[in-house]
């Protein structure tokens, strides 16, 4: 797909049958670097997930808050969005990187890179366990994200909203 076509599917991936877990996504703000022309958005997600027996002593509830900040620069074809968790950070803090980027080599697909860091200080011999715990659920999620932006991708072009994908085209590039 193209960098329009994935960037406009990130920017609208919620809601979908897919992500179920997030409940909101609400804007806090937007607005244009004069200078840069880059366009800025801050977003609040609000997720839940089934909590481990072991750590619910530990959590206070299942929902999760968690602060993404997305940067667009449409003059490079370039979108980055950074997540991190601002609920359960005694517990343990995920930030995520992802960035969205025309391929080089074929301006009609998109590259995909994300960045993961899940560290827990929270001691008592769990750190490990929690953290391995958080790597192993975001790998399964990896799929469920992929086929939710597939999905919104799908309802995108069944609506008319992007030019009918060329032949030549290949999947989203992870």
């Amino acid at each position: 797909y193209s960098w329009n076509t994935v960037s406009y599917a990130f920017l609208n991936r919620y809601p979908n049958p897919f992500a179920t877990h997030v409940l909101t996504a609400d804007t806090l703000e937007h607005y244009v670097d004069a200078n840069t022309g880059e366009l800025h958005i801050t977003r609040l997600l609000r997720k839940t997930n089934s909590v481990p027996r072991w750590a619910r002593s530990i959590m206070r509830g299942n929902d999760a808050y968690i602060l993404e900040k997305v940067v667009i620069d449409t003059q490079l074809g370039k979108l980055v969005s950074k997540t991190r968790n601002i609920t359960h950070t005694r517990l343990m803090k995920v930030e995520e990187k992802q960035t969205l980027s025309v391929d080089p080599l074929n301006r009609g697909q998109t590259l995909c890179k994300n960045e993961t860091s899940i560290v827990s200080s929270l001691g008592y011999g769990l750190n490990s366990r929690i953290e391995n715990f958080s790597l192993s659920r975001f790998a399964d999620n990896i799929s469920k994200s992929r086929k939710g932006m597939l999905y919104v991708l799908d309802i995108a072009q069944r609506k008319g909203l992007f030019r009918q994908r060329l032949h030549t085209e290949q999947p989203m590039q992870q």
